[in-house]
């Protein structure tokens, strides 16, 4: 663990978690309508990686009304392309982002026991994998480094 790249993170909580989440989409010159008020704070209050279904689900519960999945697609898809979602590909899932202002690449250790993700930034590994994938000719977008097993809580 002595490479793993540390620095600190202010990680906002709720309210200002989704004020956060708004400032990186407007920064980037979206529009914070109230659907994707909804889905993100859908998204926040999850305690592990959320399908479209769920936030579906969470949203239709809340609004008293159906939310298309495909809606929340395209939502997230968006949240992840402004760093205020990640995607878990090995769950088809999203988890919300809680320093959207710092760009890493994805590194999740997801727990087949209780579904939980931790996403933890190590600059040394992605920039080697982006430096192997380079060296193959390879344009890489982003390296999504899963790595699945049984987290310190469960195995305890």
């Amino acid at each position: 663990m002595a490479d793993h790249h540390h620095h600190d993170h202010y990680e906002p909580s709720s309210d200002s978690l989704a004020d956060a989440a708004r400032a990186t989409l407007e920064a980037s010159h979206e529009q914070w309508t109230p659907m994707r008020a909804a889905i993100f704070d859908a998204l926040a209050a999850e305690a592990t990686p959320a399908s479209a279904y769920d936030i579906a689900d969470s949203v239709s519960k809340a609004r008293g009304k159906r939310v298309a999945p495909n809606s929340v697609y395209r939502i997230l898809d968006l949240f992840v392309t402004n760093n205020i979602a990640m995607r878990v590909e090995s769950a088809n899932a999203y988890i919300a982002n809680v320093h959207p202002g710092c760009h890493h690449d994805c590194i999740f250790l997801v727990c087949r026991n209780c579904k939980q993700a931790t996403h933890v930034d190590d600059d040394k590994v992605t920039d080697k994998v982006r430096a192997v994938a380079r060296a193959e000719g390879f344009q890489p977008d982003r390296p999504v480094i899963e790595i699945l097993g049984i987290c310190a809580k469960c195995a305890a």
